[in-house]
């Protein structure tokens, strides 16, 4: 008979965590911190050598592996050595990925199909190559790293939107599915933190329409002026994550920041108020009874 997941069986120390996009930002700070705590990590990035300094930290416990999340024959490749060195995963960091910004119509189908492409199938690629590992073992996490954009939308940032809504909806579905087999899933959604997304993870769309400038340039200004904000620590955040990990019963949905909390209540406040002006008209589609 299948048996759920009990945590209390994979005491910290022997964890093992899967980590895309390891060399920067929440991958690097959650790296770092697992480290800390004497676990063991998969630090994976598509250059190997930007982590291998966590090697050193760490030899016996930390396997560096390259990967580039859009090729699934990678994404298999790179679960398949994991588990020939550390034989089990216990947490999956879904963490790899990039923002596209510009108004949707600057958007070129490539830029759109590039962006989903590592922050939708490429999150598919590894979370397909690790849940065979995770249904066998009856236990696991997995932290889908989302964001604040995944539930509230913005001027300049609607395709970045698109892509994390796209995470947002597989992941709470994917929890609903795996859930009885001893899975959670948590989705995180950070809101402005001090990483390197406004500079190397950031990408302007190529083509720009006046029409847009007014718009396109607020977000710009506020993008280049991002870490001079009150804004989040990465290493605050990586003890988050590590605590839900940690947590009996974990979340479905994680906020990271003060301004994430702030944007999502209020997005859920202004649902509540449309959904009831216009609960008449919603209401009066129903087929006419007879």
């Amino acid at each position: 008979m299948h048996q759920t997941n009990d945590k209390s069986t994979v005491p910290s120390s022997s964890r093992v965590w899967f980590i895309t996009g390891s060399s920067t930002g929440f991958g690097r700070a959650l790296a770092e911190a697992v480290i800390e705590r004497g676990e063991r990590v998969v630090a994976t990035a598509r250059h190997t050598e930007q982590v291998k300094d966590l090697v050193q930290r760490a030899p016996d416990r930390v396997l560096t592996v390259p990967l580039d999340v859009t090729d699934e024959d990678q994404a298999r490749g790179a679960v398949s050595r994991a588990m020939k060195h550390f034989g089990q995963i216990d947490v999956l960091v879904n963490n790899a990925g990039y923002g596209l910004f510009g108004a949707i119509e600057e958007a070129s189908a490539k830029e759109v199909r590039r962006q989903f492409e590592t922050n939708v199938f490429g999150l598919l690629n590894v979370t397909r190559a690790v849940l065979p590992v995770m249904r066998a073992q009856h236990r696991g996490h997995i932290l889908m790293l989302s964001s604040v954009g995944g539930v509230v939308s913005a001027w300049g940032s609607g395709i970045y939107n698109g892509s994390k809504f796209a995470v947002e909806g597989i992941s709470e579905a994917l929890a609903q599915q795996v859930g009885p087999l001893g899975i959670h899933v948590t989705l995180v959604e950070p809101g402005v933190f001090r990483t390197d997304f406004a500079s190397r993870s950031l990408q302007w769309a190529q083509c720009e329409i006046e029409d847009y400038a007014q718009t396109r340039g607020l977000v710009r200004q506020f993008m280049e002026q991002i870490n001079d904000q009150p804004i989040g620590e990465p290493a605050l955040a990586a003890a988050a994550m590590i605590k839900v990990v940690e947590a009996p019963e974990p979340p479905l949905r994680l906020a990271l920041g003060a301004d994430a909390l702030q944007m999502i209540r209020g997005k859920l406040a202004s649902m509540a108020q449309e959904l009831d002006a216009w609960e008449a008209t919603t209401v009066a589609t129903a087929f006419p009874s007879e």
